[in-house]
Formats: structure tokens, C-alpha cells, sequence
């Protein structure tokens, strides 16, 4: 799995999402900014986004991803 099929599903699955990647398909890290998390806590943030590429991470296409979020105040 690439790192934009990675980043085009968490921008699909998380709306109005800033989503950039680093590090290679199988093993990488993602910072993805929303106003969607506004009032979520960080372990809240990360279950949605795991949400999203849980299929990849089950079946192994996916085998490590870190995750930061950030709402766009969060972000300056």
C-alpha cells in the first residue's frame, strides 16, 4: 500500500481532513488535521482514525502506523 492510497482513505473517511504522510506503505506515520476533532481526546482522535484502516492493519498490508491529530487551532 502506498502512502497516498493510505492518505487518500483517512481523507475520505475523516471529513474536511489535512492529511500527510511519511515513511514507506507498510510502515509509516500520518498527521491528519480536522476541525472533526474539536472537543475529542488524543485516544478518541486515534480510534477514529484506526477506524478507518482497520481492514489494512487485520489482513497485514498495513503494519505499523503512528498517528498524530490535530484540530486547525491546534496546528498553527
Amino acid at each position: 500500500m502506498t502512502l497516498e492510497e493510505i492518505q487518500v482513505k483517512i481523507q475520505a473517511g475523516i471529513e474536511n481532513s489535512i492529511v500527510t504522510m511519511e515513511g514507506d506503505g507498510c510502515s509509516c506515520s500520518t498527521k491528519v488535521v480536522s476541525p472533526i476533532f474539536e472537543g475529542m481526546s488524543l485516544l478518541a482522535r486515534q480510534k477514529m482514525i484506526l477506524a478507518v484502516m482497520n481492514e489494512e492493519i487485520t489482513n497485514g498490508t498495513l503494519h505499523a502506523l503512528s498517528i498524530k491529530t490535530r484540530t486547525p487551532e491546534e496546528d498553527v
